[in-house]
């Protein structure tokens, strides 16, 4: 009962590790009218939600099982080949910030050893501090598998986006718990289709999502990081 209480604390949108300044493309997709009403917004969170599987998914599964097996190095190389394939700078910018934000505040609330050494390594430039990485590690020590990680992560992912949406479109909280719902009902098929696959194997072939991204990052009016 207890892991599932902290993993509902670590899931919870309210964390304050700074999701709430980003809208993971959803600004630029509703610009662009890739996004127009509730229904293309259902379908761009479960294409956000396959993409950040075979991208950050696989990140974090790798680094889990690193971590659990005691192997430093290996978090580090995940670390490091997540940050390699996110293309832009917002994305990454993204990813830093989160992840150095879990690390603070983790170490706030409790004793996280290898997080602790891992925002060290943040602040000397050793390594990028994704979040992903960062959530392998939290939940390892707080005693998930690596099912549940990977869970928390893409539940992460699609709460971003409704929390942007609420903000930026025409649609109400009633229809966001909806998509949010629907959304969950392929986390298993994702695992699935991940958990067997090497660090080598993350897809970073999103050509619509990496054009939104660079749309954002000229666009001249806008509410969120990216």
């Amino acid at each position: 009962m207890l892991l599932l209480s902290r993993l509902l604390q670590f899931s919870d949108s309210t964390l304050p590790v700074g999701s709430f300044a980003f809208s993971n493309g959803l600004e630029s997709a509703l610009q662009t009218e890739v996004v127009t009403d509730a229904d293309s917004l259902q379908r761009f969170v479960e294409v956000v939600l396959r993409q950040a599987a075979h991208m950050d998914g696989i990140a974090l599964l790798h680094a889990y099982r690193a971590i659990t097996a005691g192997d430093y190095d290996g978090v580090l190389a995940a670390d490091q080949a997540l940050w390699n394939r996110r293309v832009g700078e917002e994305q990454q910018l993204m990813l830093a910030r989160m992840g150095r934000k879990l690390a603070e505040l983790s170490l706030k609330i409790s004793t996280f050893p290898h997080l602790e050494r891992w925002l060290a390594g943040i602040k000397a430039g050793e390594t990028p501090g994704c979040f992903p990485i960062g959530q392998a590690m939290a939940f390892a020590q707080l005693g998930a598998d690596e099912k549940q990680a990977f869970v928390v992560h893409q539940y992460g992912v699609a709460a971003m986006i409704m929390s942007a949406a609420v903000r930026l479109m025409r649609i109400d909280h009633l229809d966001t718990q909806r998509i949010l719902f629907a959304a969950q009902e392929s986390v298993e098929d994702e695992y699935a289709s991940v958990c067997g696959l090497e660090l080598e194997e993350m897809s970073s072939f999103a050509p619509v999502f990496d054009v939104l991204v660079a749309h954002h990052t000229t666009t001249h009016v806008r509410l969120f990081m990216n």
